[in-house]
């Protein structure tokens, strides 16, 4: 059985994700007894980056057609390279889509949002998330092959250096579906679904003026800064933000929510966090269900005290 695993890159800059996947993928093998193949897809990252987590031989797919990203053709330059039973994808809005056309390509089985290694190889069946995120479920595999999607953060980057092989494949293939006519990337802030820590905010800001303290905690912490659905509906802070069931699902090692409620809606998107901290002046909000730690108080106050505090500490 091998196991291949696809390491998505930003401009040829391999993402976080990437070394998850791979990290993933090493986990995969060792149960199984078999090695990890990487396929990027022209990356300017030299792959020893992928070494570390366990990478036993990657393949770098070189095609100018695909510099601009189609869904349809990665999953074709995936499929012409691959050569195994298992291929790993990490669970981001790329890759996610990537994930099911060549599941389709391929007669495999698609699981999505794996959150943990697999119970068994074969029949393959693993934990993933369900219902939103408001649930689990062990999944199992009917086919021989199988294409799976690791949620991020949920089962971590892990150091497993080997020594390393690589090839370059030449490819050509058509992607005449998209056609990009803007491109604009965002620069200077941390990937809300990458983010290690994230604090966010709801309502209880009581307007976009107020976040300044918001992004000072952040900062101070190295965190990304996000919201709840009705403070991006209104417009306080960009939509880019929105965690919850219709906005980004994430699963930080700390979320640190400010003057939100706490609906199951919003919950959804968060419960995947290691810990969650919780900071309202009503003691009956329903997130406090959910937290590991609670402050209740008035986050004008407690807000910035904190991030005093951390700034002491950190000298």
């Amino acid at each position: 059985m091998a196991i291949f695993v696809y390491a998505e890159n930003i401009n040829g800059v391999y993402k976080k994700a990437a070394f998850e996947a791979v990290s993933y993928a090493k986990a995969v093998a060792d149960k199984a007894g078999d090695s990890v193949t990487v396929i990027a897809i022209n990356p300017t990252d030299a792959s020893d980056v992928l070494y570390k987590y366990g990478a036993d031989k990657v393949i770098n797919v070189k095609d100018e057609g695909l510099k601009n990203f189609s869904a349809k053709a990665y999953a074709q330059a995936v499929g012409e390279v691959l050569d195994g039973n298992v291929i790993v994808f990490p669970h981001t809005t790329d890759a996610s889509s990537v994930a099911p056309m060549l599941a389709i390509s391929k007669g495999a089985s698609l699981i999505t949002n794996v959150i943990a290694a697999p119970e068994s190889i074969s029949p393959f069946q693993v934990k993933r998330k369900a219902f939103s995120g408001k649930g689990y479920m062990h999944a199992k595999a009917d086919a021989s092959n199988v294409v799976i999607t690791v949620s991020q953060n949920a089962f971590g980057i892990k150091e497993n250096p080997v020594s390393g092989s690589e090839e370059v494949k030449n490819l050509s293939v058509a992607n005449e579906d998209t056609k990009v006519i803007n491109h604009e990337q965002s620069s200077g802030k941390l990937d809300l679904k990458e983010a290690e820590i994230v604090v966010s905010a709801g309502r209880g800001m009581k307007g976009p003026e107020n976040w300044g303290m918001i992004e000072d905690l952040a900062n101070v912490l190295g965190a990304a800064t996000a919201s709840s659905k009705p403070v991006a509906d209104i417009g306080w802070r960009p939509h880019a933000e929105h965690v919850g069931q219709t906005g980004k699902a994430i699963s930080p090692n700390l979320y640190i929510a400010v003057g939100i409620s706490g609906a199951i809606q919003h919950l959804a998107g968060v419960n995947g966090s290691k810990t969650i901290v919780v900071i309202n002046n009503d003691p009956e909000a329903p997130f406090f269900k959910a937290a590991d730690y609670g402050v209740v108080g008035d986050a004008f106050q407690i807000v910035p005290a904190l991030t005093e505090k951390l700034k002491a500490f950190k000298g």
